[in-house]
């Protein structure tokens, strides 16, 4: 098992920055895939970004060149920086494992942006 917790969301104006943390209870070395999800209000959660164990990376297109994921296995954390926010970006972000078969969530943390 495995428990995640989110921090760093919070208001930002458009254009803005924030980074997200994601920290995990124990070593994510082994971790075969972390990622972040978002929801907005009335919309399914769509996954934003993941990464590998080995580092590969992708993005929703909707964020690719703006947004990036890394993960320091050292800390046991995940982080997602995020650029160039658009209102758009506005949800409740939820770091996620996939390990071994079963998938794991955090609780969450709100993002909004204000245009």
């Amino acid at each position: 098992q495995v428990q995640l917790v989110e921090s760093g969301g919070g208001l930002v104006q458009a254009g803005g920055s924030l980074r997200l943390s994601c920290a995990a209870s124990r070593s994510i070395f082994s971790i075969n895939i972390m990622g972040w999800y978002r929801q907005a209000p009335g919309k399914q959660r769509e996954l934003v970004a993941r990464i590998t164990s080995g580092g590969s990376t992708n993005y929703a297109d909707s964020v690719k060149g703006r947004f990036t994921i890394s993960r320091d296995n050292a800390k046991n954390t995940v982080y997602l920086q995020m650029n160039s926010l658009k209102p758009e970006d506005t949800a409740v972000y939820y770091c996620n494992a996939f390990d071994a078969g079963i998938m794991y969530w955090g609780k969450g943390t709100q993002v909004t942006v204000s245009s």
